[in-house]
């Protein structure tokens, strides 16, 4: 009698333990769904980047992707496909994959990847509280990085030229303040358009020791770019790029981002969300590692020298 009780105590106990074990692989096998607008390298290595990072953790998540078609009527159709997969969690890479889950996925936990201003795009209400239900990594490098860096570039730099329109007006007075803490005077003209862009870079490449930039659709178009690194290049004046390619053209030197740590940014915060967190709850991030590139035939033209340490690090030279 005592042996067949023990023996229902444990058959009980085995079914307990299945039972747990059932219940946890359901938990774990989640649905994530990546949400992409095109099939750049950037946007490769970023998904590549958060599936991983999600996979280390939960082994059994099962990811679908979907590349937006650029037609209203065809993407309709892709959103009413992951409608009917009802995912745990959508990870949007780039500003129109974003915007396209936000509007369609009002419901559903959304972290983008890859987004550049995320708080004047939109898609969150502030870095700190992104609010709602979305929440993500951030291609943002902090204005105080940009310009510890132009300083090692150009140490003398006391006051620096800034172009902005009413696209980036709120970036500027958090970045004055930041460039004041470094020493740094940042003069700041606003452009609307293109009619005014002479004037402004005249006024500033008088006055300032160097000129930094926003990524402002509003300015720089490719011909104004052309316009501002012709101008800069003649008057020797060191202009830092927003990005890699605007060194490619003739910047003297740009901060960028490794995607794929931005992927993996992505990853640890759906990981969070889907073990309970709220998106809106979780800060969105900046990137963590940022990739230096200078344009060695620029430094040449404007007589700058690049630091030895700069160039042992720089990820691209242009020549």
């Amino acid at each position: 009698m005592v042996y067949i009780n023990k023996l229902k105590r444990l058959t009980e106990i085995l079914g307990i333990i299945v039972a747990i074990v059932a219940f946890s692989s359901e938990v774990i096998a989640q649905n994530v769904i990546f949400l992409t607008s095109d099939s750049l390298i950037s946007t490769r290595r970023v998904l590549n980047g958060a599936r991983k990072s999600i996979k280390r953790d939960r082994a059994e998540t099962e990811f679908n992707k979907f590349l937006l078609s650029s037609q209203k009527l065809y993407y309709e159709r892709q959103i009413d496909s992951i409608k009917a997969l009802d995912p745990d969690i959508i990870i949007t890479i780039g500003s129109h994959a974003t915007e396209i889950g936000k509007t369609y996925f009002p419901g559903k936990p959304i972290v983008f990847a890859s987004v550049m201003y995320p708080v004047l795009s939109g898609f969150v209400k502030s870095l700190a509280r992104p609010g709602a239900n979305i929440t993500g990594a951030s291609l943002n490098i902090p204005a105080d990085i940009q310009f510890k860096n132009f300083l090692k570039i150009a140490p003398n730099t006391k006051k620096l030229g800034v172009l902005y329109s009413s696209n980036t007006a709120s970036l500027i007075p958090s970045a004055k303040v930041l460039a004041r803490q470094l020493g740094i005077d940042l003069i700041s003209i606003k452009v609307d358009d293109s009619k005014g862009l002479p004037k402004a870079l005249d006024s500033l490449t008088n006055e300032c020791d160097g000129l930094w930039s926003v990524a402002d659709p509003v300015l720089f178009t490719p011909q104004s770019t052309r316009f501002i690194l012709l101008q800069t290049i003649r008057r020797s004046i060191p202009f830092m790029g927003f990005s890699r390619n605007v060194v490619e053209s003739g910047a003297l030197f740009a901060l960028d981002v490794d995607y794929k740590a931005v992927g993996r940014q992505a990853g640890k915060i759906a990981i969070k969300i889907l073990g309970g967190r709220y998106p809106g709850k979780i800060p969105v991030t900046s990137p963590d590692f940022i990739w230096f590139h200078y344009n060695e035939k620029t430094a040449g033209h404007i007589k700058i020298t690049i630091p030895e340490e700069m160039i042992a690090v720089a990820k691209e030279v242009y020549r």
